[in-house]
């Protein structure tokens, strides 16, 4: 291959795929010819994802990932890596968000959310990304958040998690500047997925006030998931000597009454 060709066969790698971001993106990347590994902790509805691929005559693969299991983690890229061949995209996406007051939430729960967000991460760059470089091409793509920049009260440890995932991939950025492998982030605005369903209904909506009394919610509108996964595509998509370092999705405002 010549110095910025690119395989015709990109196998990608999914994390959080049994729902919203992850399922979405899944479904995008295959649709756009790519063979896709689904990775999570619920493999059953990763498999109603992959079924949905392969009726459409794409290629999926449904393997079990904790990102917070080392092992779990080698598994999993040993598992993909045989089903598809070696792996040209990943997409770290896995995350978690409950409220709470940052002095009241015990520590071992706010550990457990960066271990996830950070450290499941860097679990993921550590299996798969030397292989890219050793093959001198890759894309990875890292699932952010707009609270990585405009933090929002009662989520303190997904607002430090998501941080923390950018202060990594942007040192990483320079780290790997000349290898061939891009690395990348995309930094959702509210969308709707299955995180937050979970909570009380009381507490979501006290959650969802809060961000209207310090101005981080001009509107009430939020993304389909399908929208952020069609960012993550264009970003795998750029053309070889082109990298799209970071892309914001941010929901449209609706059309104003005049």
């Amino acid at each position: 291959m010549g110095k910025y060709d690119q395989p015709t066969r990109r196998p990608a790698v999914v994390t959080g795929a049994s729902s919203g971001i992850g399922a979405a993106t899944a479904l995008v990347l295959a649709a756009a010819g790519h063979p896709v590994a689904l990775g999570a902790r619920r493999t059953e509805k990763c498999e109603e994802v992959a079924a949905q691929v392969r009726e459409s005559g794409g290629e999926a693969s449904v393997h079990p990932l904790d990102l917070t299991d080392a092992d779990s983690v080698a598994d999993f890229a040993a598992a993909v890596t045989a089903d598809l061949g070696d792996i040209e995209v990943v997409v770290s996406n896995a995350g978690a968000v409950a409220p709470g007051t940052t002095h009241e939430v015990d520590t071992e729960r706010f550990a457990r959310e960066l271990d996830l967000t950070v450290l499941g991460a860097h679990r993921l760059v550590r299996a798969f990304v030397p292989g890219m470089v050793g093959r001198r091409r890759g894309d990875l793509v890292f699932v952010s958040s707009d609270v990585a920049v405009r933090p929002r009260p009662f989520m303190s440890a997904y607002a430090a998690g998501k941080w923390g995932l950018e202060g990594m991939a942007q040192a990483m950025q320079m780290e790997l500047e000349g290898t061939g492998v891009r690395a990348s982030i995309v930094r959702p605005g509210p969308t709707w997925s299955g995180m937050g369903t979970d909570w009380d209904d009381d507490e979501a909506a006290f959650v969802l006030n809060q961000w209207v009394r310090f101005g981080l919610a001009r509107h009430g509108h939020f993304m389909k998931p399908t929208a952020v996964a069609e960012a993550i595509a264009t970003v795998v998509a750029a053309p070889r000597g082109v990298h799209l370092n970071l892309i914001e999705v941010s929901p449209e405002a609706p059309l104003e009454d005049r």
